[in-house]
């Protein structure tokens, strides 16, 4: 049995329910077959603090929140900054795929030779190729 391919979610992708109508898992299903969506615990930390916020933001990043910590697999990595710790998972390998609509963070998830899954269009998710 092979293991499921791995994509990570950055704080953006999980906001982007509420924040850009896209249905998230819907269109990761359609991109990527059997995955397994994983978020390094900074993540949830991020969307912890933006909840807090109230507001729209609030609302996206709460829904992101629950998102991430009822459909996602949290793992623990070095870095306490998301970025990094996605960075991170992708230098070693931990994850076949990125989705963020961050795009310095994009930029540097494709230096790391991995996948970027983005919004394409307006509530569609394509793949970039490192």
């Amino acid at each position: 049995m092979s293991t499921p391919t791995r994509v990570a979610l950055d704080t953006s992708a999980l906001m982007m329910p509420v924040e850009l109508d896209v249905r998230l898992f819907d269109e990761l299903d359609r991109l990527v077959d059997a995955y397994e969506p994983t978020i390094p615990q900074a993540v949830v930390e991020e969307l912890r603090r933006l909840s807090e916020k109230g507001g729209t933001e609030g609302t996206a990043a709460n829904v992101g929140h629950d998102l991430a910590t009822e459909r996602c697999l949290v793992v623990d990595t070095e870095a306490s900054y998301a970025d990094d710790a996605l960075v991170e998972l992708a230098r070693e390998g931990g994850v076949d795929y990125v989705v963020t609509n961050d795009r310095p963070l994009g930029d540097r998830i494709l230096a790391a030779s991995v996948p970027v899954i983005a919004l394409r269009g307006r509530n569609k998710l394509a793949i970039t190729q490192p």
